[in-house]
């Protein structure tokens, strides 16, 4: 059976249309490898790709896609909601089908070498390709974004898996490695009021004692004046999506706050969304294997 490797890299540009566009033409010439969506959001100024194809091809595609990051991404002029510290600020790697978790290790340290030798692009490894726990987590290994990076980058625990420690002038630092499927959850409340948002993101988020497999922010959508609760879930079984929606909707109403919309970056697992239908409409005995049609297409 052919090998699938999904990769969803993370650009800091999500204004500039020719950029974007140059990076959709990079993905588009690699053979093997399809784009299958793109998301890019004004507010946060960020670009969130999602590629599949077999595991040379998504590595060839990783490097590439950097490459135009670096050539047409200026970090020293780029201000945005979402925290990041370089031009492709993370580069995740997600086994899809006959390919190990291993093997994406492999492919991220593969590529962090070639980016750091080819365009001296210095990069951290984590998640599953961490070189120490304390690196795991991407919010420590971004934490100082791009403005503090050269400083930190100075300390003992924070020298570069790959490279020099010293950023890239124009394209800061790349945190690149290997993960099991996340779901990139956002909720949008009907305030202006981003303390609100900060105030909920801190009660769901695992690190402040919320939910285990939930990671949030809150960012403020200039363009829309409205706050959110952006969120990454990285076990979506582990922590459903409905569940840390209701929360949300609970601890807004302390503030007499509503959620006016929700929101998916890029892909998502079918089963993270069709939990959320068994729950809201309460089927019983659901069999997730047998009642969905499209599981009978595909086997």
């Amino acid at each position: 059976m052919a090998k699938l490797v999904q990769c969803v890299p993370n650009f800091s540009e999500g204004r500039d249309p020719e950029i974007i566009r140059a990076l959709e033409s990079a993905a588009a010439e690699i053979p093997g490898v399809a784009l299958i969506d793109r998301s890019s959001d004004a507010s946060h100024n960020r670009s969130v790709f999602t590629l599949v194809g077999n595991p040379q091809g998504i590595a060839r595609a990783a490097f590439e896609l950097c490459k135009v990051a670096c050539e047409k991404i200026d970090m020293t002029k780029h201000s945005g909601e979402h925290p990041r510290m370089g031009a492709t600020d993370v580069i995740p790697f997600v086994p899809v089908k006959d390919c190990s978790l291993a093997e994406c290790v492999d492919l991220s340290k593969e590529v962090a070498r070639r980016v750091w030798e080819e365009l001296k692009i210095p990069s951290i490894l984590y998640e599953e390709s961490c070189s120490g726990e304390a690196r795991r987590n991407l919010a420590a290994v971004r934490k100082g974004q791009f403005e503090g990076m050269e400083k930190k980058l100075l300390l003992d625990e924070w020298a570069p898996d790959f490279g020099e420690r010293k950023i890239h002038p124009t394209a800061g630092i790349t945190a690149i490695g290997a993960r099991m499927p996340l779901v990139a959850f956002n909720v949008n409340l009907g305030t202006s009021d981003i303390s609100i948002a900060n105030k909920i993101a801190k009660v769901v988020r695992g690190s402040s004692g919320g939910f285990k497999h939930c990671k949030g922010i809150g960012v403020m959508l200039e363009d829309r004046n409205v706050a959110q609760v952006s969120m990454n879930m990285v076990n979506y079984e582990g922590t459903p999506l409905y569940r840390v929606f209701e929360t949300i909707r609970f601890e807004a109403r302390r503030w007499g706050v509503s959620i006016i919309g929700s929101e998916l970056i890029g892909i998502a697992p079918a089963k993270a969304l069709i939990d959320c239908a068994e729950y809201y409409l309460r089927i019983e005995n659901f069999d997730y294997g047998k009642q969905v049609l499209e599981n009978h297409l595909l086997s």
